[in-house]
């Protein structure tokens, strides 16, 4: 098959000589597909494959481009998005207007692509352009793509026909702005998303981004809660407060009743799951904003915190915070990564935290416990 590189207005494929990295969720690495953002629902990013080494890799050339300059009323300058591979097929976004393409793997052949022209909901978007790409979901017979708009909402499609999928949602589209346990202006609503849905034993979950929260322009914002949705449905199965409601854990943590109005706190990173726990690790930013807290006295959790919740429920199950009451602009960019390690000759099922701190925290997935000691 065939290995997706990515260019500033272009998706170039190399053919001859390589394979897409992938695994089936967290285990099976043999098809060669790339089937979820990083690789597999442990965000491992890796696949054992060998088809390209030292000795050929000065031997590639492309064998394919795909043009996304007409996608969009203007061409993309930005380009994140990380292509999925899945029997055969290609699915990424692309353009300005974050355009949905599927290509043919093996020639570049665009065999259908979706739009959404969402107006002045999409030019006042927080995050917009053709943010990091798509989720695919499959139960071996139906499959599905699944995509945030940049005016925050979940659309899923005939991964087949590229088609909204009409039992979903309200023809195929769930509008993220709203059931969302607070109220968000459908079209100004400070609120977006970059980043893919994951998706996990059909629950499919979608984090919240914002503006950066460098000079905010007030102490409020929008809260970025995560919530978690039937994929088959798309109803509304669990939502998680990143920043607790009253009789809630950790809003105590919130003093001055700042947690009324302090808002952020979104989970704009990937997501990663482990399955077999039924786990969900969310990577959540700071609150309202980045370099001034004088107005959110307290820790406040879920503030650059790193959060387990339960897949169905979406219940907290453990939670550690790498930066109490956050200032720097400090918090977690990047997916948790899921390994199984070995410490003193006992198997660990651990997950890792990069940071922008330099400092990579390591903790039992099941229990939230550092494998070793954080000062």
């Amino acid at each position: 098959m065939a290995k997706v590189l990515r260019t500033v207005a272009s998706v170039a494929l190399l053919y001859s000589l390589c394979l897409i990295p992938a695994v089936d969720a967290q285990s099976s690495q043999a098809n060669g597909e790339w089937p979820t953002y990083g690789g597999d629902l442990a965000s491992r990013r890796y696949m054992p494959l060998d088809q390209i080494n030292a000795d050929n890799f000065n031997k590639l050339s492309i064998a394919w481009r795909f043009k996304t300059d007409s996608l969009g009323p203007r061409p993309e300058f930005k380009f994140e998005s990380t292509p999925l591979m899945v029997r055969g097929v290609v699915y990424t976004t692309a353009g300005s207007r974050r355009d949905v393409v599927a290509l043919d793997a093996a020639t570049g052949e665009m065999l259908w692509m979706h739009t959404e022209n969402e107006g002045a909901r999409g030019s006042d978007a927080p995050r917009q352009l053709s943010g990091h790409g798509v989720a695919y979901w499959t139960d071996g017979k139906q499959e599905r793509i699944l995509y945030v708009t940049p005016g925050y909402r979940l659309i899923a499609l005939d991964a087949r026909t590229g088609i909204p999928v009409p039992s979903f949602g309200v023809g195929g589209v769930v509008d993220l702005k709203k059931d969302d346990d607070q109220n968000i202006d459908l079209i100004t609503g400070e609120v977006g998303l970059h980043s893919t849905p994951v998706v996990a034993r059909n629950v499919v979950i979608v984090g919240a981004a914002h503006l950066t929260g460098g000079v905010p322009k007030s102490r409020k914002n929008v809260k970025g809660y995560v919530r978690g949705f039937d994929v088959r449905t798309g109803k509304r199965l669990w939502i998680f407060h990143t920043i607790p409601l009253p009789n809630e854990y950790g809003n105590d943590t919130w003093l001055k009743e700042s947690w009324a109005y302090t808002g952020n706190t979104g989970v704009w990173g990937q997501i990663s799951v482990d399955e077999n726990l039924g786990l969900v690790y969310l990577p959540v930013e700071l609150p309202t904003g980045d370099y001034f807290g004088g107005d959110r006295p307290g820790r406040g959790l879920f503030g650059e915190s790193l959060v387990a919740v339960d897949l169905q429920t979406g219940k907290r199950r453990w939670h550690y915070q790498l930066v109490h009451h956050g200032l720097w602009d400090m918090d977690i960019p990047c997916a948790p990564i899921l390994a199984d390690i070995t410490i003193n000759g006992k198997l660990v099922k651990a997950v890792a935290q990069p940071t922008k701190q330099a400092f990579l925290y390591v903790f039992n997935r099941e229990t939230g416990e550092p494998i070793w000691p954080i000062v």
